[in-house]
């Protein structure tokens, strides 16, 4: 999980690099920073869309197999 701090980090270096440019350090400390960052919001969604229970207009719970399966082992369903 990325830290605030490190969100003002990757916000300072952008702005820089559009200001002044970013020295060979700040070009690799850049891509680590927005790695993680991109890593946590993918893990993040990975997790909320495999929480999503879908139900059609009858009430009939038809979330896809795969969904299920992943929920069951992640503890969030109780059956398959």
């Amino acid at each position: 999980m990325v830290t605030e701090v490190q969100i003002a980090r990757i916000n300072e270096l952008a702005k820089k690099k559009k200001t002044q440019g970013l020295t060979e350090a700040e070009k690799v400390e850049q891509a680590e920073l927005r790695a993680a960052y991109i890593s946590g919001v993918k893990s993040s969604l990975r997790h909320h869309v495999e929480s999503i229970k879908v139900v059609d207009p009858d009430g009939n719970d038809i979330t896809p197999e795969k969904a299920k399966k992943a929920q069951y082992e992640k503890g969030l369903r109780d059956t398959l």
